[in-house]
């Protein structure tokens, strides 16, 4: 049952260290408020899921707070290197993280079965590739019907989902309009959940086809003005292109990475996100 609460006090009761953690969305509504939160708090440890890893991911694994990535594709969009990550993979700094690679389809299947409670996914991808040469997770198994040989991979179950939305209304129902990634799936699939949404509204009118996340399946609600920035939410603000260019030479050297984030993370509130999206063309 969802419960209304300060972004921080959220992050502080549902996430441990050591915890696996999830933060999704698929270049719409990225979480970067909470991501910040659980970075000011220090909790470390963790392992993170993402679909397609970030900034918020570059920032994490720059702080030391990951021990491993579990991932389909890891990049600046449209600009190139996660230059935190890589120097964490290839020197160690500021610390070595475990990578687990994966394609999309895979992680896509294994968040499914995991919202549905299924140990394991189980598709057609892989066969004929290289990829499960470095990742053990990846199975062959036999179709007990017909004999056919497929593809498996855990299930994905993470301790906390985090998620951001356009919308929730009083009762916790939570609206998602746009572009959606594995936001609803990872939701379900989540011990816990956190969704920081641009605001609460009294009813949610929407059509048809809306994403909507019942108030069962939601942890805590935390109103966060622009807290997907520089991502976009649909509706609200556009995204900030400049923001991505500007993060590379920042995340390139580890002093300017350092002296950014204890600046623009550690002695900021996600307050700050409301000041940040201040004209930003709105996405229709």
């Amino acid at each position: 049952m969802a419960e209304f609460l300060s972004l921080k006090d959220a992050v502080t009761k549902y996430l441990k260290s050591g915890d696996t953690a999830a933060f999704e969305g698929f270049t719409h509504l990225i979480p970067h408020a909470a991501a910040h939160e659980v970075i000011r708090q220090g909790i470390d440890e963790l392992t993170v899921i993402r679909m397609t890893p970030d900034l918020i991911y570059d920032q994490l694994i720059g702080m030391g707070l990951v021990r491993k990535l579990i991932f389909s594709y890891a990049g600046n969009p449209g600009v190139g290197l996660l230059r935190r990550v890589r120097d964490s993979i290839e020197n160690g700094w500021p610390r070595s993280i475990e990578i687990e690679e994966h394609s999309h389809a895979a992680l896509a299947n294994a968040y499914e079965a995991g919202a549905a409670g299924l140990p394991c996914a189980v598709f057609r991808g892989y066969m004929g590739t290289e990829l499960q040469r470095v990742n053990p997770n990846i199975k062959k198994i036999n179709c007990p019907f017909t004999g056919e040989e497929l593809a498996a991979v855990p299930s994905i179950r993470p301790d906390v989902a985090f998620i951001h939305a356009l919308k929730a209304d009083r009762k916790g129902n939570v609206l998602i309009e746009g572009i959606v990634g594995v936001q609803k799936e990872a939701v379900l699939a989540a011990t816990h959940s956190i969704v920081t949404v641009e605001g609460v509204v009294d009813e949610l009118y929407t059509h048809m086809n809306a994403c909507i996340q019942p108030h069962w399946t939601v942890s805590a609600i935390c109103e966060v003005r622009g807290g997907a920035h520089p991502s976009y939410a649909q509706g609200y603000y556009g995204r900030d292109n400049k923001t991505y260019i500007d993060w590379d030479p920042i995340a390139a050297d580890r002093e300017r990475f350092q002296g950014w984030m204890e600046e623009h993370v550690l002695k900021q509130g996600p307050e700050v996100f409301a000041d940040r999206i201040k004209g930003l063309e709105v996405t229709p």
